[in-house]
């Protein structure tokens, strides 16, 4: 499984399927990794949100720069 760690402040674009298997297409900033779930702040619906990380499909660094 892929290591979010190396996300934490950053904005990434996820791609995530919801528990009734609808496909989104997120940006978020990653603020805590716990166990198998995913902290996040929810840059379009401007909401922290937690996602389960068997459920993101794929992630993808926006810019260079950590949002602290």
């Amino acid at each position: 499984m892929l290591s979010f760690d190396r996300y934490i402040g950053y904005t990434v674009e996820l791609i995530y399927m919801d528990g009734l298997e609808r496909i989104t297409q997120r940006m978020v900033v990653v603020q805590k990794v716990r166990g198998d779930v995913l902290d996040v702040y929810c840059l379009q619906r401007r909401q922290p949100r937690r996602l389960r990380l068997d459920r993101i499909l794929s992630v993808r660094k926006v810019g260079d720069r950590r949002i602290s």
